[in-house]
């Protein structure tokens, strides 16, 4: 009986020396999750000349939104999103929106 109560003492120091290492590595993980935040560059975005609408088309974009579908969000027509996508082709210097996420995120005007 004595053998089967230290097994078991053994095991239980084993799940909680687990337990720990998992709460610390969590914790260092979270940590360096809120020491480097995602910040957007607003000082970046105006002087790229970014209106206000044309960044909250670019945001849906990177939802992967179509045309439409954005059109519908933000209660505009589509021709209207197709004028600020290709407004911010021309600002990003992209020749498609996925190249303009990917400049807007070097950039750190697009949060990920």
């Amino acid at each position: 009986m004595s053998g089967d109560i230290s097994i078991e003492i053994i095991i239980a120091i084993i799940a909680i020396t687990f337990f720990f290492i998992g709460a610390y590595l969590k914790a260092k993980t979270t940590k360096k999750e809120v020491d480097n935040p995602n910040q957007v560059d607003y000082k970046k975005i105006e002087e790229l000349g970014i209106s206000k609408r044309e960044y909250e088309v670019l945001v849906q974009i990177s939802k992967g939104l179509s045309n439409q579908e954005i059109a519908e969000i933000l209660f505009v027509s589509e021709s209207t999103v197709k004028t600020h996508v290709s407004n911010l082709l021309i600002k990003l210097n992209a020749k498609r929106r996925t190249q303009a996420l990917q400049i807007a995120k070097e950039l750190q005007i697009l949060a990920y």
